[in-house]
């Protein structure tokens, strides 16, 4: 960890440096080409990025200096990523969309990149009646939404100014928050390494751990201006700089849905009155990795439902059919333990914040009703 972290700050350096940092990355950009050219992968960077499109894009940038090395550099180094592709800054996605477009329109089996304005529904009649009274399946429910400041390049772009210019002006807003959102900043800077870890052990801290992250530049200068908000009650969280340059999160055991969508937006619309964020009519919520863009929204609940982890097959057919995503509770690729899964929607681009919430909710409770039913 520390040998990464040293490893990071000399990276940082160098690339604030007097010599100039587009120039270095454009120098950079052939040899990522080659490795992935003649290297073997199934990502959607690899399918995507044919010659013609390279030549095309290859000298292109953005005008807060993003370039196309920028974009491709983790698929490149990593051949075994899914997509292996992130966007520079918001503008990225105009000036390098011959690339992104036809992997958004991939990923999220969309036939054109374009996205319905925001609604988050009628918040006084949600129609999310708690999924599970009894606490018998859902062990808790989470929410969250990624932003990012309008003006500002994402992570492989950003100096440590800009990243300090924006945590300075999330605080100011955080700080703003009344009620039962109102809470606490912690910086990642200054909280001590036990702090750190145990907020780590409570699922609330995010780490420097993604190799494929990294190389994206997901973690440039780590841990400048980096750092967690969450209130009294620890259901409302705010993390800085991590992947994205914020992620709003909402969360508390057992399943009433509604009441943790409507302390999301409550929190949303509260501090969309002091920040910006970048926002596209074709894309919805500009997030640095494509994967996240549109609504930007993952409602999950971990359920316990041992009856169907014996026949996984039919869970999955349920969760196919609802457009739901299931996976192990510590994350992407891993496994369920004890039954327990993690279960969330699937889409986020082409569908409102309201419908998405939707489909989450209608699925769960087929997934319930399934367990009930199963010998």
């Amino acid at each position: 960890m520390y040998k990464k972290y040293c490893s990071d700050l000399a990276s940082q350096s160098a690339s604030q440096s007097g010599k100039s940092n587009t120039q270095e990355k454009m120098s950079d950009l052939p040899e990522l080409w080659k490795k992935l050219s003649e290297g073997e992968s199934k990502s959607l960077l690899k399918k995507h990025c044919t010659k013609e499109v390279y030549e095309k894009l290859k000298d292109k940038k953005s005008k807060l200096g993003g370039t196309l090395a920028d974009c491709i550099r983790s698929g490149a180094l990593n051949l075994n990523s899914g997509v292996g592709v992130y966007a520079c800054d918001p503008e990225g996605y105009e000036v390098f969309k011959e690339l992104l477009d036809p992997v958004i329109m991939d990923y999220h089996k969309v036939d054109k990149v374009e996205h319905p304005p925001c609604d988050f529904g009628p918040q006084d009649k949600l129609g999310f009646d708690p999924l599970d009274a009894t606490g018998e399946f859902i062990v808790s429910t989470r929410v969250r939404v990624g932003r990012s400041h309008e003006g500002y390049p994402f992570p492989p772009v950003s100096t440590d100014e800009q990243r300090k210019d924006m945590e300075n002006k999330t605080i100011a807003a955080l700080n703003t928050l009344e009620g039962e959102l109102k809470g606490k900043y912690y910086s990642l800077e200054t909280m001590t390494p036990e702090e750190n870890q145990q907020l780590i052990d409570d699922h609330f801290m995010f780490k420097n751990d993604d190799k494929m992250l990294g190389d994206a530049g997901g973690y440039n200068g780590w841990p400048k201006a980096r750092g967690i908000f969450f209130n009294d009650n620890k259901t409302f969280l705010c993390w800085i700089n991590e992947e994205d340059h914020l992620r709003f999160i909402s969360m508390q055991k057992g399943g009433d849905v509604g009441e943790v969508y409507k302390r999301l937006v409550s929190a949303i619309k509260q501090l969309e009155k002091k920040l910006t964020f970048a926002y596209s009519k074709r894309h919805g919520y500009l997030t640095f990795c494509p994967t996240n863009l549109g609504t930007t929204l993952r409602a999950s609940v971990h359920i316990k439902v041992p009856k169907l982890a014996k026949n996984e097959e039919v869970l999955n057919k349920i969760c196919a059919d609802n457009k739901l995503q299931p996976r192990g509770i510590h994350g992407e690729h891993t496994e369920s333990v004890g039954g327990v899964y993690d279960i969330s929607n699937k889409r986020r681009l082409g569908l409102t914040e309201y419908q998405a919430m939707q489909e989450m909710y209608n699925g769960i409770k087929e997934i319930i009703q399934a367990e009930k039913n199963a010998k």
